[in-house]
């Protein structure tokens, strides 16, 4: 319910027989009664679209982001399931689906991987412990690119580097643990800062180093995405490169509808990861700063856009729903940015996380490992084969010559045994000054040969006091 125009009238404070009318937008205009009704009913048409064998992830584009959607509403993907067979759940299908050997074709490109760690950690599966023989981390981290440090995947293509901050800074340890290293995340956050664009918003192409790429109008479905990414980063929603991100979406509102005015025209996936970048950053996505003259916000829209089956049409104009449409929305009705942790399930039985439990031995298998000598940060992914359900790190380092990219290690003294590790590339302990060694953002301890590996491990080695 959208307020009046509030009328301040001077004589009534016995000033003078003046009377001022001051418009004042309303803070809110969607009630939270009415967000959660659309948000429910959005679920509802969501669930309407899940396959037979209880599938929503499939060959080419699929409707996988719906994980995301339905965690960020309050629903576990695991009480998704067609006809009351819990067995074909949503997440045991989709866990399925990322662990077979044929996923995920023949031409992988990294958003593949992040879009898999983003919607496995809302579908309660540990993204770097899919199977035995699958780590979405790894598989990301194995993007890196060492000559410019920072971007994931082929810099041109940006949105790979914003969405593997997504992933990677999103998805947490079952605990909530940051499994990547801040130091890592700080390279990326500094190429989104450099991406940013001179009116405040970023598109999906790399901007960075080219003055009429800088100069050109950002999109806003990717000022969205960058957004959250630094948020989710760590970055302060009062940090300047934020604040210059809200003021151009702000810039960006419909008067009459609060619909953001995207390249694309006003429509329900721009809404919706305009709203998500606001949720990840903290920033009221119906506060004065996103409440238009006419008392219109981005949620009034994306209510508008629902159709009596709960699903969201994409354009205004349209006459049925879009899933994808359906998707972003409900995401963004459910205070989501582009993941979230599930919430505890309801079916009996059923457990908020599943992982695979170790190693399988002679089956190839992928772990994290980041070196950060105190100056420079090199991750890469370390492929080898285990001979039981857990290993060493002496193996990992040793496995580590071959790694995806190449260089994170080069030389291990002792290169053999299971003692302490005395020197990594070169460089040497010296009095309290050593390498230590953490896992999945545990507290660091002496780096030792010897030291145990668990799948999934994200191994972050560090030379310091």
């Amino acid at each position: 319910m959208r307020r009046k125009p509030l009328t301040l009238t001077l004589a009534t404070l016995a000033t003078a027989a003046l009377t001022v009318v001051v418009a004042v937008p309303a803070a809110a205009t969607s009630t939270q009664a009415q967000i959660t009704t659309a948000r429910n009913n959005g679920v509802a048409y969501l669930k309407t679209l899940q396959a037979p064998d209880g599938s929503y992830a499939g060959a080419g584009l699929s409707l996988e982001w719906a994980f995301s959607a339905f965690a960020a509403a309050g629903t576990h993907p695991v009480d998704v399931y067609p006809g009351g067979d819990t067995t074909k759940n949503a997440r045991a299908a989709y866990q399925t689906h990322l662990g077979a050997a044929s996923w995920p074709g023949g031409s992988p490109v990294v958003t593949d991987y992040e879009r898999g760690i983003l919607n496995a950690y809302a579908a309660g599966i540990d993204p770097a412990r899919v199977a035995a023989s699958r780590n979405l981390i790894a598989d990301v981290v194995g993007y890196w690119q060492t000559g410019t440090a920072g971007y994931y995947g082929p810099p041109a293509n940006f949105n790979g580097t914003v969405f593997a901050v997504l992933a990677l800074a999103g998805a947490k340890t079952q605990t909530g643990n940051a499994r990547i290293p801040q130091r890592l995340l700080d390279l990326s956050v500094t190429r989104i800062r450099n991406n940013q664009h001179n009116d405040g918003g970023w598109n999906f192409n790399q901007a960075e180093g080219n003055p009429s790429q800088l100069a050109a109008p950002s999109d806003i479905d990717m000022t969205g995405a960058a957004m959250a990414a630094l948020c989710v980063a760590g970055v302060p929603n009062t940090d300047t490169d934020v604040v210059q991100a809200k003021t151009f979406l702000k810039s960006k509102l419909i008067n009459t509808t609060g619909a953001f005015n995207s390249m694309f025209g006003a429509n329900t996936d721009s809404n919706g990861w305009a709203v998500s970048g606001l949720n990840a950053c903290g920033i009221p996505h119906q506060g004065v700063d996103f409440t238009t003259a006419a008392g219109r916000t981005p949620i009034d829209f994306l209510r508008a856009q629902q159709m009596a089956s709960g699903g969201f049409k994409y354009l205004p104009s349209d006459t049925s729903p879009s899933g994808y449409a359906s998707v972003d929305a409900v995401r963004a009705l459910g205070g989501g940015g582009f993941t979230a942790a599930p919430p505890t399930p309801v079916t009996a039985g059923a457990p908020r996380w599943v992982a695979a439990s170790g190693f399988t031995a002679g089956i190839p298998a992928k772990v994290t490992l980041v070196v950060d000598n105190g100056t420079t940060v090199l991750p890469c992914a370390v492929t080898f084969t285990p001979t039981a359900a857990t290993t060493t790190l002496g193996a990992v380092l040793t496995a580590a010559a071959s790694a995806t990219p190449t260089g994170c290690v080069t030389a291990v003294t002792p290169n053999s045994g299971t003692g302490t590790i005395t020197a990594i590339n070169g460089l040497a302990n010296t009095g309290t000054t050593t390498w230590k060694a953490s896992r999945d953002g545990g507290t660091p301890t002496t780096a030792t040969r010897g030291g145990t590996i668990t799948i999934g491990d994200v191994i972050y080695l560090r030379y310091g006091s």
